[in-house]
């Protein structure tokens, strides 16, 4: 019976990588790929969403304006001018785009029929991490000069000079390479991570409602720990927005500094 059974259900095949990558959905560009279309959306999304918000702003703002001004204001409070000091608010602009690109592309994660966090693809994040690497050190070298930086990240005060020799190779790197490096994988390593763990759960479920009757039972917890696990999701994605904004502004502060 056992043999029967193996013969009738295929087994089953987990989630890897593969299931990250997606055909055009026409033609053959890679600008036709899920991925690419959902950074596309989000980008008109967002806009959308804050230009009507900002359209008839009143005294008294309406629940759509309220929403907008809410998500503006806790970047420039809570980021901007908590973290960067009195220069924050040129820097608003800039953490605000970062804080709302990543958050939305995170949420459509759990938003039904799109079900794909974009930063899962190790691409977009490092794009991202492009921008605040090339701001934070231009910001930086623009204050300071390019040799007082330099000075300033591999040589601190009060070390003795015997140490410079491991301490300087280790800041330099830290400031160019590792910086940057941390900053893309825990965003992609959290989303890719999260996902993979939805559809494990999505999929196990499927394949086991199609088994035999006892195992159906199981099919349900499965189910109900991918629904579990979608809430959670959704908290994550909101913390890993939080925090890649976050840390953006703390390298900005940090080039700005007079010492650091």
């Amino acid at each position: 019976m056992s043999h029967l059974l193996h013969m009738a259900q295929p087994a089953f095949v987990p989630p890897s990588s593969s299931d990250f990558f997606f055909n055009p959905a026409f033609g053959s560009s890679f600008l036709a790929t899920k991925p690419v279309m959902l950074v596309m959306f989000s980008v008109i999304l967002i806009a959308a969403f804050f230009t009507v918000s900002a359209r008839k702003a009143a005294v008294v703002p309406s629940r759509l304006q309220f929403a907008g001004e809410m998500v503006y204001g806790f970047v420039r409070n809570s980021i901007g001018k908590d973290v960067i000091g009195e220069e924050y608010q040129r820097f608003v602009p800039f953490l605000f785009a970062i804080f709302t690109f990543v958050l939305t592309n995170n949420l459509f994660g759990v938003v039904p029929f799109m079900q794909f966090p974009t930063m899962s693809h190790i691409g977009f994040p490092v794009s991202i991490t492009i921008f605040v690497y090339l701001v934070y050190h231009y910001v930086a070298i623009k204050k300071k000069g390019l040799g007082r930086y330099l000075k300033e990240m591999c040589f601190m005060p009060g070390v003795p000079k015997a140490v410079y020799v491991i301490l300087a190779p280790v800041e330099f790197l830290t400031y160019f390479a590792v910086r940057p490096l941390t900053l893309a994988m825990r965003l992609f390593g959290n989303m890719f991570a999260g996902h993979l763990l939805l559809l494990l759960f999505t999929l196990g479920g499927e394949y086991m409602l199609k088994s035999a009757l006892f195992v159906k039972f199981f099919a349900i917890l499965s189910f109900g720990m991918a629904i579990g696990l979608s809430f959670f999701e959704m908290g994550i994605q909101c913390l890993q927005a939080y925090i890649f904004t976050l840390l953006a502004a703390l390298y900005i502060a940090g080039a700005l500094a007079d010492e650091h």
